[in-house]
């Protein structure tokens, strides 16, 4: 009830530019280095978030700046081209603060030092300080207003494993969730391939107008949705004869609906397999 209260508040509030800095390359990045650095498999899902939220008030609170300056100023360059400008220069160093508040958050053993992070940003040719470190994180944790400690899709996902599991539904439980973990790596991965394959079900047109994907944004950003898909793909996979059972089981819990998980989860399987498979 606390999760899903949760995501409600938080898509209620969805800012407009919600998914902009959860591209491929930045996704890849971040899980690249959590590998590196042997992080657990939530602390790479925080970051994501992390560093998702943290950009997106860092560029609001910019071009609010940049407004009120070039009022003063009209000679200088546009506001826009000076916040990009900023946000490319810090963006390596924003994103391994990033990783590194998410690894202070796990429970893990492993945990990101300074040390860590100056090695690998030093390794890329920056040659920033301890000081510079610590006052990124700074940023991040002041931004956010410290409000840093978000749920991950991983956690609805372990959660709904555990009510199912409390309701009776007999799964391999462990194989399960290690194919979830995979399957929710390859979601964030191909995320706008899956979401556009999934609004062109939904609304059964190849060419969606701009007022369906702005309305389409909460579904992109709802994790109770993505974790029920991530389990029923799952079982899917695994035990197909369960698969009808877990989808009620499923609905039961949520509230969400057999076609709903039917057409998300088709998205999913559809891009595993390859868009040219029947």
């Amino acid at each position: 009830i606390h999760l899903a209260a949760e995501n409600e508040q938080y898509l209620s509030e969805l800012p407009e530019q919600a998914g902009c800095f959860k591209e491929t390359r930045i996704v890849e990045f971040i899980f690249l280095l959590s590998e590196k650095w042997r992080l657990d498999q939530s602390t790479r899902y925080q970051a994501v978030e992390l560093l998702e939220r943290f950009m997106i008030k860092q560029v609001e609170q910019m071009c609010d700046n940049g407004g009120k300056a070039k009022g003063r100023d009209q000679g200088q360059r546009s506001s826009w081209s000076s916040v990009r400008d900023q946000i490319a220069s810090t963006f390596v160093l924003r994103l391994v603060s990033c990783v590194q508040l998410a690894s202070k958050l796990s429970l893990h053993y492993s945990r990101v030092t300074s040390d860590t992070a100056l090695k690998f940003l030093q390794s890329l040719k920056y040659s920033y300080t301890k000081q510079e470190l610590l006052e990124s994180e700074l940023a991040v944790l002041n931004t956010l207003h410290f409000h840093i400690n978000v749920s991950t899709p991983l956690a609805f996902v372990e959660l709904l494993l555990e009510v199912l599991g409390y309701n009776g539904c007999l799964l391999p439980v462990k194989a399960l969730h290690q194919l979830c973990v995979q399957l929710l790596d390859f979601c964030y991965l191909t995320r706008e391939t899956i979401y556009d394959t999934l609004l062109k079900i939904a609304i059964e047109n190849s060419t969606p107008s701009k007022l369906q994907i702005a309305k389409f944004l909460t579904v992109k950003e709802d994790f109770m949705l993505l974790a029920v898909t991530i389990i029923s793909t799952g079982v899917f996979i695994l035990s197909p004869g369960h698969w009808e059972q877990v989808v009620e089981h499923l609905n039961r819990i949520t509230g969400i609906t057999p076609q709903s998980i039917l057409e998300f989860s088709y998205a999913v399987v559809r891009h595993i397999v390859g868009s040219n498979t029947p």
